[in-house]
């Protein structure tokens, strides 16, 4: 966000926080859902809320996705899992200009609520807008922009609010979900399959799949209200407030990782039979930077940092501690060749692993463990013939 929006959002908050905004008999509320955008951290979607209050010329927004790239060391508490979100409150149209200019889809749905629930809503909001309370601590699967609306309603409906029973038959995992709004950036999902943990393999049901700000919308759209023994529905039709048609295409299968990295794994199974080794062992030792430098990438998400959606990671098996004493090996110039044995039988049980649980780990990393096989097992002196380094220093 830029300064002055920054400015608008605090001086709005501080209103708020000392005044607090109560309810009035022409009261609305409405959900807004805003379409995927291009940056990485818009390409899932965005969830708020509006109160309209025509009586006092009200009209805000109240956004938990407010975060400040000027925060002191932004990149290393977003990298640990520690950088801190916050609810944001600013006019309408500043929020829908912000949309219009990135030509994303915006659409509104009015929460059907009454008096009594509505007082509780605004009560909650306020409470959410004390210092003590504004900032939280972000959780991409559960704790977001779309979550903390979902829980809002469940705080005021309690028991009343009822969703319906789950209609899909096969049930999605977490990781799935994920996938499904990464595909027009296949690199970037590859990478961030490498990264995400078992965790993410979690089936996400009904309720779970509201992290999603599409996935809210669409199922708080199926939810209803007891109310006087008849079933309300929570949220009314949607009304299309922006519209653009979604420049997102599909790359082109050429340029996608599997293919890319499998046209490598073929270079570097055909120099592995043709060069020197003296060639070779540079080759390596680029191969095997590039190899630590994911295993410690590895590390730092997997022990070092709070977000919960990668641990538990099986890459740890091929890209493990293991790997930069194997770089350490070839730059020392020291024969450990039982390091590249052992690097080389986990590459073997990764990709085992890899084929008995599809779905769990991405393909295109496949074409990158079996050059880490590879390399370790020539290194290790368990290939024959061609790939072997024999005494003359040929491979």
């Amino acid at each position: 966000m830029n300064r002055l929006t920054i400015a608008i959002v605090l001086f709005c908050i501080s209103g708020l926080a000392l005044t607090g905004q109560s309810a009035s008999s022409d009261t609305s509320v409405y959900l807004i859902t805003c379409a995927p955008g291009n940056e990485i951290y818009s390409i899932y979607g965005h969830s708020a809320l509006r109160v309209v209050i025509p009586s006092s010329g009200t009209d805000l927004v109240y956004n938990w996705g407010v975060f400040d790239f000027r925060t002191k060391n932004f990149a290393w508490k977003f990298a640990r899992g520690r950088l801190n979100y916050m609810l944001g409150v600013y006019p309408y149209d500043m929020f829908l200009r912000d949309y219009m200019l990135e030509r994303r889809s915006v659409i509104s749905q009015r929460v059907n609520i009454e008096k009594e629930d509505l007082d509780m809503l605004m009560a909650l909001l306020n409470n959410n807008l004390r210092p003590e309370n504004i900032f939280y601590r972000y959780d991409f699967l559960y704790d977001n922009c779309a979550t903390r609306i979902r829980d809002l309603f469940e705080k005021v409906y309690s028991s009343r609010l009822i969703y319906p029973p789950d209609e899909r038959k096969d049930i999605p995992t977490f990781r799935e979900k994920i996938a499904e709004y990464q595909r027009y950036y296949p690199w970037l999902n590859a990478g961030i399959d490498f990264l995400l943990g078992t965790p993410v393999d979690k089936k996400a049901f009904f309720r779970d799949r509201m992290f999603l700000p599409e996935d809210l919308q669409k199922n708080l759209s199926k939810a209803v209200v007891s109310r006087n023994r008849l079933m309300i529905p929570l949220l009314g039709a949607p009304e299309v407030i922006l519209e653009f048609d979604s420049h997102q295409v599909m790359p082109s299968a050429l340029t996608s990782p599997f293919l890319v990295l499998s046209l490598l794994f073929v270079v570097i199974l055909v120099l592995s039979a043709k060069l020197n080794r003296t060639l070779l062992n540079y080759a390596d030792i680029l191969i095997f930077s590039v190899f630590s430098i994911l295993s410690l990438l590895m590390i730092f998400f997997s022990f070092f940092t709070d977000h919960e959606q990668t641990k538990w990671n099986l890459n740890l098996i091929w890209s493990n501690p293991i790997v930069p004493f194997c770089l350490a090996s070839l730059v020392l110039n020291k024969n450990w060749s039982y390091l590249f044995r052992m690097v080389s039988w986990l590459s073997v049980i990764f990709i085992t692993v890899a084929l008995i649980l599809p779905g769990r780990i991405n393909m295109a990393l496949i074409p990158v463990v079996m050059i880490m096989a590879l390399r370790s097992a020539a290194r290790a002196g368990m290939l024959p013939g061609i790939f072997s380094i024999d005494e003359n220093g040929r491979v």
